[in-house]
């Protein structure tokens, strides 16, 4: 299929004013370009219930979305995208507003630490930590039962939280994995086809890499690479959701393959006509909007009805 139509305006609009490519910008100019982007794409912030900003003992700062309910809460601990070296809780502001207030669901968003000045495995140890820390903390935080989610990087986060959550707990009653990075150098059809110099391409997947890990061969450990892991039976159940015109879309509609066959109950979404980046853009993007709804609609099954 071609790109959907509302794609190849903003696609075209972003070749009339020539804008640059994150991985050509230093770091902090693309940490800032890349919030401005997700912000002016997200369109009119929801209003929530209740956003409190926490700090857990370690210095790891968390941001609480809470719906207008008692008791105990559903919650989702999700995780950023930004490859991850870009992104904060801000990018994911807009995101978690929608769905806590879709499902309804707390959603508690971690800080993790950001490549290069943290490297693999930071950032996963940062996000299984808050997680354990969220469990550990239930009775005051309202916390009833558990998923975890994020998009991109934050997708891959949220699978290798997966992995270390079904050894050492928490228990996690879903996975939302939003077009997740799942393996480090692949070599898909996905990859190779996308080179468009005006959207997320693999150079862009390759630059997150090189940020993230100090050594390559940490890209074949399976808290990097997910798909790699020896095993992906009982984990939680999984919504994977992915673009067509997406370099890592096979990667992760391998994963969800591979959770599949392992016996877990997963959902594969596939976006047509959409791109990397998606979810976040659900202010001029009518399939962001069906991306959110559906997410909304698999965390109410699971955190809710389930």
């Amino acid at each position: 299929m071609p790109l959907d139509p509302q794609v190849e305006a903003m696609r075209a609009q972003r070749a009339a004013d020539n804008v640059p490519q994150l991985y050509t910008q230093r770091l902090a100019e693309a940490r800032a370009a890349d919030l401005a982007s997700i912000q002016a794409a997200g369109g009119s912030l929801e209003h929530v219930h209740q956003v409190e900003d926490v700090v857990m003992e370690s210095g790891l700062p968390l941001r609480i979305y809470r719906p207008d309910a008692e008791g105990p809460l559903p919650t989702l601990v999700y995780f950023f995208g930004g490859g991850w070296t870009l992104g904060s809780i801000d990018t994911a502001d807009g995101i978690c507003r929608q769905l806590a207030n879709a499902v309804p669901c707390q959603v508690i968003t971690v800080g993790y630490r950001l490549a290069p000045e943290n490297p693999f495995p930071a950032a996963v140890n940062d996000c299984h930590q808050a997680t354990q820390w969220i469990a550990d903390h239930a009775s005051e935080l309202r916390v009833g039962r558990i998923a975890v989610g994020g998009d991109s990087a934050g997708g891959n986060l949220a699978a290798a939280t997966t992995l270390l959550a079904r050894e050492s707990g928490p228990a996690l009653a879903a996975q939302l994995l939003v077009y997740p990075n799942t393996l480090y150098g692949s070599d898909t059809a996905s990859m190779r086809a996308g080179d468009d110099p005006f959207l997320f391409n693999k150079t862009s997947v390759g630059w997150y890499w090189d940020h993230y890990l100090t050594d390559p061969a940490d890209g074949r450990n399976p808290l990097a690479s997910p798909l790699l892991a020896e095993s992906h039976a009982n984990l939680p159940p999984a919504l994977v959701i992915t673009a067509e015109f997406d370099p890592l879309r096979d990667e992760g509609e391998f994963y969800a393959e591979k959770l599949y066959a392992a016996g877990v109950p997963t959902q594969l979404s596939r976006y047509d006509g959409m791109v990397h980046g998606f979810f976040a853009m659900s202010g001029v993007l009518d399939g962001g909007r069906k991306a959110i709804a559906e997410a909304a609609e698999f965390l109410q099954r699971s955190l809710v009805d389930g």
